[in-house]
């Protein structure tokens, strides 16, 4: 770590703090449903839509409703792609998607994992980006609010059969919390040098040689609409093949800044709301800080790691010195307008929120630095996680905290007033496994077919961590890559969906069903024996159990992956 690495780490730590407060007030206020002028405009859509907002849902009810509205989502895009040459806004006169990359972008965009098995500037036109990217990444993040939400509900009522209605929380988390945030931050964008227009490509001189100049083409297109959403709602999915290392995406160290706490600003803020709503803030600052001391080791791991550099280079005697700032260290891979510290800390906030937007080359990092990322996604992408979906994934976690230590002294488990019981451990236990099952039995299936080792370009120890990163990204939600592999085959493409929707919805259901039966309980009262779930000790066992469940599981698979690829360089 240097000066700057650590400059970096604790003004990012301190904005995120200031902005974050604030924004949970407000969404904890929106969707109460506490201003009525909000609720008048709202009720327009409600008439013109058939929705009566009054009627609540029971939680299987709530989970039907989002699993149809995401499957009419997952069929738009599929179709957009499927016809983007014959509609307008094309200007380069892009050809229609291949009906399975169709299909794993319009699963991938639906399930907020956003990974992308293409070139943007080569693949999609105008129409297809904002119709159906954009869009979807508005309802994806919309989607994951929602799901919180409800689950918050189940946590404050009791003797109660509803947990909300999917539809008012839906067009309150688009209307009121993600449109107003996007909008401002795209002006930000633009600002800094975001281009933001429906030009077509632009063919300019170059000055390299000057007796015999070339020409170069430069991609346009409505980047800062896209680019804001992207990072505002954890979606990741880059308007250019390059994301967020292209100029005109992320253009100066300010708009990278600005790009870091724009993926943590709602997971952190909805710690708030979840504090205010149980009526006891300080339940919401006990998981903000089990959720920044698991970032803050990651993020000085990943940082530590690439500073060493590559000791390959280092015996050859290759100067490895890129600027005062970012003296040494494995620069491979990375931005030189950003370096070394602001790049291994974009990559470790991208991979605890469920994002996947990036400014480096993560299959360049060092073995132990590309670990961390991947570790990262793997815990549950509950390190903050994605908007609405980290919180949750922490709040499974806590009621297993609480089971755990209530089998420790014996006494009948509670959390925030409601008995813990067999039902809520099996919804809790699927929502934990079910990703581990999908990564590691989808890296098995990767690995032992030969469509599956087509695609890896480099064996041994980095091809295996190539395939396990790839699968460990779509079922956990997050669409970063190491970018070695060569998915855009209809093998990877079919797998890495399939990996996506039940990573997303297998665990979507059981955390409503856990709603439903938490609403359902009455609220018992809090005694001496009760455990406090805000303190310090509460914040340690919440740490232990994501790191002893969540990561117990890969420990075999790192080991054959990363940690061999590490002994063997630096041996």
């Amino acid at each position: 770590m240097t000066p700057h690495g650590w400059t970096l780490l604790i003004a990012f730590s301190i904005t995120l703090l200031l902005l974050a407060y604030p924004l949970g007030s407000y969404i904890h206020a929106v969707m109460s449903g506490r201003w009525p002028w909000l609720t008048r405009i709202e009720n327009l859509f409600y008439r013109l839509c058939g929705v009566k907002p009054d009627t609540e849902m029971g939680w299987l009810a709530y989970a039907l409703a989002l699993l149809l509205f995401n499957a009419l989502g997952l069929l738009s895009v599929y179709g957009l792609q499927r016809l983007q040459w014959w509609l307008p806004l094309n200007p380069q006169n892009l050809g229609n998607v291949g009906p399975d990359s169709a299909f794993n972008t319009a699963v991938s965009f639906v399930t907020n994992t956003n990974w992308q098995g293409y070139g943007g500037e080569s693949t999609m036109s105008y129409l297809t980006q904002m119709l159906g990217l954009s869009v979807q990444n508005f309802l994806s993040a919309a989607t994951g609010i929602a799901v919180v939400v409800a689950l918050i509900r189940g946590l404050t009522r009791h003797s109660s059969q509803a947990i909300g209605n999917a539809w008012v929380d839906l067009t309150r988390c688009t209307l009121w919390i993600l449109l107003p945030l996007c909008a401002a931050f795209a002006v930000l964008l633009v600002q800094q040098g975001v281009i933001q227009n429906f030009s077509a490509y632009q063919d300019i001189a170059t000055v390299e040689r000057v007796s015999l100049p070339g020409t170069q083409t430069l991609a346009m297109g409505p980047v800062a609409s896209q680019e804001a959403v992207k990072l505002i709602g954890t979606n990741g999915g880059g308007f250019f093949n390059a994301n967020s290392a292209h100029p005109f995406e992320n253009p100066t160290a300010l708009s990278n800044f600005a790009q870091m706490v724009a993926i943590f600003l709602i997971p952190a803020a909805l710690c708030f709301t979840f504090g205010r709503a149980v009526g006891d803030l300080r339940q919401g600052w006990g998981v903000l800080a089990a959720m920044w001391l698991l970032f803050f080791a990651g993020a000085v791991g990943t940082m530590t790691l690439e500073q060493q550099g590559n000791p390959l280079l280092a015996r050859a005697d290759v100067d490895q010195t890129t600027s005062i700032v970012q003296a040494g260290g494995n620069m491979e891979g990375k931005e030189v307008r950003f370096g070394i510290m602001d790049s291994a800390l974009f990559a470790t906030v991208t991979t605890d929120a469920s994002c996947g937007a990036v400014n480096a080359m993560h299959d360049s990092f060092t073995p132990l630095g590309g670990l961390i990322p991947m570790v990262n996604m793997q815990l549950g992408e509950v390190v903050f996680g994605g908007v609405g979906t980290g919180l949750y994934g922490m709040l499974v976690f806590a009621i297993l905290a609480v089971f755990i230590a209530g089998l420790m002294i014996g006494r009948t488990p509670e959390y925030l007033g409601k008995k813990i019981e067999a039902f809520d451990m099996k919804m809790v236990s699927i929502a934990i496994l079910v990703t581990p099952l999908l990564v590691l039995l989808g890296t098995a299936i990767a690995v032992t077919t030969e469509a599956g080792r087509t695609g890896i370009a480099n064996p041994g120890a980095h091809g295996f961590s190539e395939i396990l990163y790839a699968l460990t990204s779509a079922a956990n939600n997050n669409g970063s890559a190491f970018a070695g592999l060569s998915a855009n085959t209809p093998f990877y493409n079919v797998l890495l969906a399939l990996a996506m929707w039940m990573g997303r919805f297998g665990v979507i259901v059981p955390v409503l069903a856990l709603a439903g039966s938490l609403a359902a309980k009455k609220r018992v009262t809090a005694t001496e024996g009760s455990m406090p779930t805000h303190g310090p000790l509460f914040v340690m066992l919440l740490i232990g159990t994501v790191l002893l469940v969540g990561l117990l599981n890969y420990v075999p698979a790192l080991a054959l992956g990363p940690v061999v690829e590490h002994l063997m360089l630096w041996k």
